[in-house]
C-alpha cells in the first residue's frame, strides 16, 4: 500500500514512511537521555526561566518516545512500564552521580504523567482507527 506524499508528489511506500517514524523515535529517546544524563553546570543557569517550563519538558521528553515507541512496537503497556521505571530511576541518578544535578520528586511526576497521556493518546487514536 502507498501514501500520498504532497512534497514530493508522488508516492511514498509504508515502509518509508514507517522508516521515518522510527528514526523520529530514536532521536526521541536520544534527546531524552542527553536532556535527562547531562550533567549540570557551576552556576546552575537554565535555559527556560519560565515557571512550569521545566515541568512541561519532563512531560514531553518522556510522554514523546513512550508514544512513538508504544505506537511502533504496539507493546504500548510494556513501553509505558519500561519508561515509567525509568523515571523514577533517572532522578536518583541526578541526585547521586551528576555533578550540579539534584533529584526532584515533581520531576518524576511530570515524567510519569507524560508517559500517561502518551498511553492514552496511543489508545484515543487506536480507537479511532479501528
Amino acid at each position: 500500500m502507498k501514501s500520498s506524499d504532497p512534497s514530493v508528489g508522488g508516492e511514498v511506500s509504508e515502509a518509508v514512511v514507517s522508516r521515518w517514524w522510527w528514526v523520529a523515535a530514536i532521536v526521541a529517546v536520544l534527546v531524552q537521555l542527553a536532556a535527562v544524563y547531562w550533567p549540570g553546570s557551576p552556576g546552575g543557569e537554565q535555559f527556560v526561566t519560565i515557571t512550569g517550563a521545566d515541568k512541561v519538558v519532563h512531560a514531553l521528553i518522556f510522554g514523546i518516545p513512550a508514544y512513538l515507541l508504544g505506537s511502533l512496537t504496539g507493546r504500548r503497556w510494556l513501553v509505558a512500564t519500561v519508561f515509567a521505571l525509568h523515571a523514577p530511576i533517572s532522578e536518583l541518578v541526578q541526585w547521586r552521580f551528576l555533578p550540579y544535578r539534584d533529584g526532584d520528586v515533581w520531576d518524576m511526576v511530570a515524567d510519569l504523567t507524560g508517559i500517561a497521556i502518551a498511553v492514552l493518546v496511543g489508545w484515543r487514536v487506536d480507537r479511532a482507527r479501528s
